[in-house]
């Protein structure tokens, strides 16, 4: 008797699923019930589990470390120091960046266990592995590294200084790179004609990037074929083998990268980190699987840290407020090793999204990019894109209070044209496509603008300061590099769709199987996506800088038109005509002027039951293609906020949010939206409360939850988003990025929003993040100083 108890599968509609449906994710359903698949779920057989011996200094010299007592401990297989990782390789920053007299980046080149010196806390110096996780972590305990302790520096403006401590012998004064862009001698004349000139000194906060799943990881390796396996979360398993056959001194063959279900990285997890080069050597070692998993305390130091600069902001601007020059100069914070992205974010990256949707024609960045006694940063969601923004919007509210100007009348005479497209900013970029004024006056009208006089009277009445502000912004997405697309045909009557990507909370399979099933026409729910396992995944740039939709969606675009291709001239010896009597829509292939045709699923069908074909026609209609690459794209947006500060407490209530955003065709409206409430939150979070802060002995006091504030569902507003977009000419999908932006538009506006409402007062700019001690200490300050 048939099981009336099972649900059956029901193919949707096209209509229902293509491009520009609110499609709903296809992995929600198992994640929602509890069974996704994360790193720390893979156990096996016998398998041994790890714990990290981390300094507890900032700066010193590692004298020896004593680890007798641990490995006299119950259950204890090994306990390892860096002598016993001599041969293996080390990580380093290769970027192509130069300082100012044009010799290049000085890199570290950081060991998985420090040697003769550590440089921060949480620094590891040896690690124990024992055949359980509590009897590793006991042992971990009695290891006693005898360290000296050296002065420690916290403040990248303090590594250059007469008399700072020398992190490396061969890296003066701390800077690892002088960077510089733009011709100073026009800058200066610029600002020398200017009838204007506003500055200000801003702090980009090191942030804790926090993401739900701890890093972890789970190795073996196979002695008969000398081969490594590690599972482990990240954001591309093509680029993590790589760099790990790099460390590991071997070919990429001899290593596999599986990654399951991944809990939010926000371009942490892009990074090969120590301990993953101990779990393989002691799984080699040992000749079993390793497991380690973090814990949040030791998180907080041993992740990386996001964002963490200091730039002192210059804008020229012309009697009517046009915009002539905007000059920046300052430190980027790198931490205790350069990261292989660690420089990017205040140097390339500011420039190329300081320069935003305004029409400024000079631009000039001077970075020192040093290093420092602290937590090595590297990415965190935008990575100098919402910074580039926070910059330039900060500047331009300052100027239109120095000089009385209107704030939005200052934007709205300075944003690019739609006339001027393709328009070639000052740092370089040049943007194919979009609407700045109308993403503009949209959002000013979606937000009512107008109308914030009257809401401003109603708070005032309940005892309660309010702003408002604009926050403009353009982001340039990652620079083009190739993307895999396979598309396979099984037996099984699904379509695996293999790409180089990875999904680490984003959403994927959803839209790149609406994009596949348009091209193709093959059922969407039987597109099966994968991108975890490197034995199937032979390149790819892996998920960040916005990139992933327009990167793999050309890949997949490109690979569907060579399974036409194919299916063309299987078509052909099918239906006995001429290859190019066959036409091919909807995935079906038919002859031209005539109903005879077949559908591309019944095509594969045959083939995988033995179709017999002559010599030329190809006997497969699966591709395996390397995708040509996207160039960056140039999403944009306008976001207004309004804000509630109570001037008793300090405390900052974001109240309105309004944004109008421009990311070219939106395959799939939901999961961009989603994209974009997680990023506001991530941009109020450290415009508003979050911080990582040092003590002078380079010690993280805000090292829990308990001090290191995240913004929680109370602190979001609801949050009104609309799309006004004008399609890419760069890409065949006509898509720009998303990931990143609701970081880019809160970040500005919130501040600005909270500043507009002190501005009674005479306070024109604290420090992020805008803590409710900090604002009431602020009215506090201009009410004692109007007395006085």
């Amino acid at each position: 008797m048939q099981d009336r108890t099972r649900s059956r599968s029901i193919e949707p509609p096209a209509d229902a699923v293509a491009v520009g449906q609110p499609v709903r994710r296809k992995e929600d359903d198992a994640l929602v019930r509890g069974a996704g698949r994360y790193t720390d779920d893979i156990n096996f057989p016998g398998q041994a589990y790890l714990a990290m011996v981390r300094s507890p200094h900032a700066h010193g010299e590692l004298r020896a470390i004593d680890v007798e007592p641990a490995r006299a401990m119950p259950g204890v297989l090994g306990v390892f120091t860096a002598a016993d990782l001599a041969g293996y390789g080390t990580v380093a920053c290769a970027l192509p960046l130069r300082n100012r007299d044009g010799t290049p980046l000085r890199s570290t080149r950081r060991a998985a266990l420090a040697a003769e010196r550590v440089r921060f806390v949480g620094d590891p110096v040896a690690f124990v592995v024992a055949t359980t996780a509590a009897q590793a972590r006991d042992a971990a305990e009695t290891v006693a590294p005898d360290i000296e302790p050296l002065p420690a520096i916290t403040r990248p403006e303090h590594a250059g200084q007469s008399g700072a401590p020398q992190l490396y012998e061969d890296i003066a004064g701390n800077c690892v790179l002088d960077y510089h862009f733009g011709d100073d001698a026009r800058v200066a004349d610029a600002f020398a004609a200017a009838a204007h000139v506003v500055a200000l000194d801003m702090l980009n906060t090191r942030l804790v990037v926090a993401a739900m799943e701890p890093r972890c990881g789970v190795g073996s390796y196979d002695a008969t074929s000398g081969r490594y396996t590690l599972h482990l979360p990240t954001q591309g398993v093509a680029g993590a083998r790589n760099a790990l056959a790099a460390l590991l001194a071997t070919t990429p063959d001899k290593v596999r990268v599986l990654t399951g279900h991944v809990g939010g990285s926000f371009g942490m997890k892009h990074a090969i980190f120590p301990e993953y080069l101990c779990l393989l050597h002691a799984a080699k070692v040992l000749g079993r699987p390793v497991k380690w998993t973090d814990v949040r305390s030791t998180s907080f130091l041993s992740d990386t840290h996001g964002r963490a600069s200091l730039m002192r902001g210059e804008l020229a601007l012309a009697a009517d407020g046009t915009f002539l020059a905007l000059r920046m100069t300052g430190f980027g914070d790198m931490g205790a090793y350069v990261t292989p992205i660690a420089p990017l974010p205040s140097t390339v990256n500011t420039v190329k999204n300081a320069a935003s949707v305004y029409r400024t024609p000079l631009i000039e960045l001077a970075t020192r990019c040093v290093v420092t006694t602290t937590t090595p940063v590297a990415a965190y969601r935008g990575a100098g894109r919402p910074e580039g923004n926070y910059f330039m919007e900060r500047l331009i509210d300052a100027a239109a209070r120095e000089t009385g100007l209107d704030r939005a009348a200052l934007r709205r005479r300075n944003l690019v044209k739609p006339s001027q497209m393709p328009y070639a900013a000052a740092s370089k970029s040049v943007y194919d496509s979009g609407n700045f004024p109308a993403v503009f006056e949209r959002a000013l009208e979606l937000a009512d603008y107008a109308g914030f006089a009257k809401r401003k009277r109603d708070s005032r009445r309940r005892g309660r300061l309010r702003g408002i502000a604009i926050g403009n912004y353009l982001e340039v997405t990652a620079p083009p590099n190739k993307e895999l697309a396979k598309i396979r045909f099984e037996t099984d009557g699904t379509v695996s769709l293999v790409t180089g990507t990875l999904d680490y909370g984003q959403g994927h399979a959803t839209p790149f199987a609406q994009v596949l099933a348009a091209k193709l026409g093959v059922p969407f729910s039987r597109i099966r996506l994968i991108q975890s396992d490197s034995d199937d995944v032979r390149i790819g740039g892996g998920s960040g800088g916005s990139r992933s939709l327009t990167a793999s969606g050309t890949a997949i675009v490109e690979a569907a038109a060579l399974v036409i291709a194919r299916g063309t001239r299987l078509a052909g010896h099918l239906l006995e005509t001429a290859d190019a009597d066959i036409e091919f829509s909807r995935g079906r292939f038919t002859v031209a002027g005539t109903d005879r045709g077949i559908g591309i699923m019944e095509i594969a069908a045959r083939l995988h039951q033995g179709e017999s074909l002559p010599d030329g026609v190809p006997h497969s209609l699966d591709v395996d293609h390397d995708g040509s690459g996207a160039p960056s794209t140039y999403p944009n947006g306008c976001h207004v906020v309004e804000v509630e500060v109570d001037p008793d407490t300090g405390m900052t209530e974001v109240v309105r949010y309004h944004g109008v955003n421009d990311f070219g065709t939106i395959v799939n409206p939901m999961i961009v939206e989603g994209q974009l409430h997680g990023g506001i939150a991530q941009g109020l979070g450290q415009a508003l409360m979050e911080v990582a802060r040092y003590d002078d002995d380079g010690q993280l006091v805000t090292g829990s939850f308990m001090d290191y504030a995240l913004p929680r569902a109370a602190d979001m507003p609801f949050v009104a988003l609309e799309n006004l977009p004008s399609p890419a000419t760069t890409n065949p999908l006509g898509t720009k990025g998303c990931g990143e932006a609701g970081c880019a538009g809160s970040l500005s506006a919130v501040v600005n929003a909270t500043l507009d409402a002190l501005a009674e007062f005479g306070v024109r700019h604290i420090d992020l993040p805008l803590t409710p001690e900090k604002v009431w200490r602020a009215i506090h300050a201009a009410r004692a100083a109007r007395a006085g």
